[in-house]
């Protein structure tokens, strides 16, 4: 312990980590598409929270061609299947799967009701510059 010699509070040192800005955890698999178990109740949970995972799928779906298929085949139950569970009276769509902007749009739908609302939708698009 070290006492600085304008104060009378000793000095201790403080063991910095390697990189201060960079978060890891020890627990999170990169590939998770959600942390925890997600089951969305209504329109405002869904609009709030989804855009987060579905930005982590579309992620994957770009480097993980077997979570591409699966979700392809059945976004919803793939969804289901990591850990998030939409409201009974929504669905998904996987859009252009196999194009380089791949798109997913969440549709909000009554029982009993032909006429779908979109929630909200999220696409892929690859952008360069100089």
């Amino acid at each position: 312990m070290k006492q600085n010699k304008n104060s009378k509070t000793p000095q201790l040192p403080v063991k910095r980590p390697d990189n201060p800005m960079v978060k890891v955890s020890k627990h999170s698999n990169p590939l998770d598409i959600s942390e925890k178990l997600q089951h969305f109740k209504n329109r405002d949970e869904v609009r709030k929270f989804l855009p987060d995972i579905l930005g982590r799928v579309l992620a994957r779906v770009w480097i993980d061609s077997n979570f591409r298929e699966q979700f392809s085949t059945d976004p919803q139950k793939t969804l289901e299947f990591n850990g998030v569970v939409l409201p009974e009276d929504m669905t998904i769509e996987f859009q252009k799967p196999n194009s380089d902007r791949p798109r997913i749009v969440v549709y909000e739908q009554k029982p009993n009701s032909k006429f779908k609302l979109r929630v909200l939708y999220l696409q892929l698009v690859m952008m360069a510059g100089r």
